[in-house]
């Protein structure tokens, strides 16, 4: 398998659905203008508000609706395997939804999806979270085959917990759509990053939510891609924009030959 281009899309989502759907596209465009083959956008792309049951009125059912319309005829249109950040699909109770992540492939089918599985909680002076009060974890870490390689997926708050992506198995990338906070984004983003592409030497892509939102919430941005030595190759700090790298087989191949950590683990 040869190097291929990848792309994380960074935004600054609003309440507007429809001009968030039109801003992304315009990005993987760019994206795929760029050479990408894989794209990810940011987590919740189409919609980020100051009301959080905004999420629950625009939920959808698994298969239907506008904004998985959307990642279909985007991933069609641009010819990209192109995964869709994360989306509000339906959960097992009405008043909540699943942070879910879909993947489609560029001819448009749908061939991985993941659900949220740690639910980000935060309170320090003013600034509050809690997303167990409106989502439902998930339970399953994924992983599927694509042009690059195998790639796990998670989302945001997931990147704390590393068991999670050693539970996948080895993969070649790790993909990260996020809306992390200002704050912690600050101390620990590139932090964590970096360490998850070193401990399971593999490249990540990371797909931020990155600047001011209109309903005045701050979001960290710094979208990346970092290589299997942790080696940041290029990013992208605050607004909408495109951040692209290689993804090279050899290089992991070399990398986990010359340092087997992955046979050496006992736990």
């Amino acid at each position: 398998m040869s190097a291929t281009r990848i792309a994380a899309v960074q935004m600054v989502s609003g309440p507007d659905i429809a001009q968030n759907l039109r801003d992304a596209d315009r990005l993987v465009a760019e994206a795929a203008a760029r050479g990408a083959r894989l794209v990810a956008l940011p987590e919740y792309f189409p919609l980020i508000s100051g009301d959080e049951t905004d999420k629950v009125r625009a939920r959808e059912k698994e298969g239907e609706g506008p904004l998985q319309d959307f990642l279909r005829e985007t991933a069609l249109r641009h010819k990209v395997w192109l995964i869709g950040g994360s989306i509000p699909l339906e959960a097992s109770v009405p008043e909540k939804v699943r942070n879910s992540c879909l993947v489609f492939d560029d001819a448009g089918r749908r061939v991985a999806r993941y659900d949220k599985i740690h639910l980000f909680g935060y309170q320090s002076g003013t600034e509050h979270y809690e997303e167990s009060r409106t989502i439902e974890a998930g339970g399953e870490a994924v992983a599927f085959d694509s042009p690059v390689g195998r790639v796990g997926l998670s989302i945001c708050y997931d990147l704390r917990f590393p068991e999670l992506y050693r539970s996948m198995g080895p993969v070649d990338l790790l993909v990260v759509p996020a809306a992390f906070t200002h704050t912690t984004g600050q101390a620990h983003w590139e932090l964590l990053l970096r360490a998850r592409a070193v401990e399971n030497l593999c490249y990540v892509l990371a797909s931020a939510q990155g600047g001011t939102h209109p309903s005045g919430r701050r979001t960290w941005g710094d979208s990346m891609v970092v290589d299997p030595w942790g080696a940041v190759l290029e990013h992208l700090a605050q607004g909408p924009g495109v951040v692209t790298a290689e993804i090279d087989p050899a290089r992991i191949a070399d990398l986990r030959a010359s340092l087997p950590a992955l046979q050496h683990r006992i736990l």
